[in-house]
């Protein structure tokens, strides 16, 4: 026999449904403002003491999938060569920001997008650590450009370019003056229509690996991929992002984390300079190919 439900519960329970899925939508990324946490070690907020800040950021002490990583050669597995993946990337309406300990470029209306297994993953935004947060074998680089993308069920996907101290890079030599002026005046600015196409991505390997925010809350399950080529920027950009944030720190990188035996593959693939994207790569992480 079916009893009528009540309405009241009904409208309980789909109300914590709701709020079960705004928890698990907030925890997932990247903090927006950053004052809670520092890179100072000793202060009391720094790497070391992230898990202990928060509940909700206690992965960053108890996950064991986190990032960074040291990329190191002999450790990687060459990866076969076997299905096409999609990047797409268009000019839009965008936001500078000033986080607290990075500076960040944000996309509105969600119109660039890379296909990773017939899943969509949306470009959100791109902020720079320095040094760099991933090491190659060892090393460690000047800057370190993080692309970020979000599924629709809140998975992230990342790609990591690494750069070395040389020729200025020509996508951050668009937004200097706009840096300037944004560590003068406000947190935020809109700065109109940026092409993340011009972010230059070179090369023909790139390393995949399944990690996890480099930040609190240090959420794991992130699809990285992390360029192989070192790309260039000069020690004047690299100065001009770490005196906008002025947050007392020399540097805003992780400190490397351990690998706990996680697979690192490197692919071998052709980027294509027409507006649609089309890699030729192997299986990665789990069911993530890119």
């Amino acid at each position: 026999m079916n009893h009528p439900r009540n309405p009241r519960f009904t409208h309980l329970l789909s109300l914590f449904l709701i709020i079960l899925f705004l928890v698990a939508f907030v925890t997932s990324q990247e903090v927006d403002d950053e004052k809670d946490f520092n890179y100072i070690e000793g202060s009391g907020k720094g790497p070391e003491d992230w898990g202990d800040l928060k509940e909700e950021w206690a992965t960053c002490k108890t996950g064991n999938m986190q990032s960074p990583i040291d990329l190191f050669g002999r450790r990687v597995e060459v990866a076969p060569v076997s299905e096409e993946i999609h990047k797409f990337y268009n000019p839009g309406e965008a936001t500078l920001k000033n986080r607290g300990h990075d500076i960040s470029v944000e996309w509105k209306g969600g119109n660039s997008k890379i296909n990773i297994n017939g899943i969509d993953y949306i470009l959100r935004q791109v902020h720079w650590h320095s040094p760099s947060e991933h090491a190659i074998n060892g090393r460690r680089y000047a800057l370190e450009l993080h692309i970020v993308h979000q599924s629709q069920d809140n998975k992230i996907a990342v790609i990591g370019l690494l750069y070395n101290l040389g020729r200025p890079d020509p996508f951050l030599g668009k937004l200097e003056e706009k840096i300037k002026s944004l560590s003068n005046t406000s947190t935020e600015v809109d700065i109109g229509i940026v092409d993340p196409k011009e972010i230059r991505i070179g090369g023909n390997k790139y390393y995949r690996y399944g990690g996890s925010l480099t930040t609190p809350p240090c959420t794991e399950g992130v699809i990285w991929t992390v360029n192989k080529q070192i790309a260039t920027v000069s020690k004047e950009q690299v100065k001009l992002l770490r005196e906008a944030v002025d947050d007392g720190a020399r540097e805003n990188a992780r400190p490397l984390q351990p690998r706990n035996g996680r697979p690192v593959k490197l692919y071998y693939q052709r980027w294509k300079t027409d507006e649609v994207y089309i890699l030729k790569t192997g299986s990665g992480f789990g069911d993530a190919s890119f």
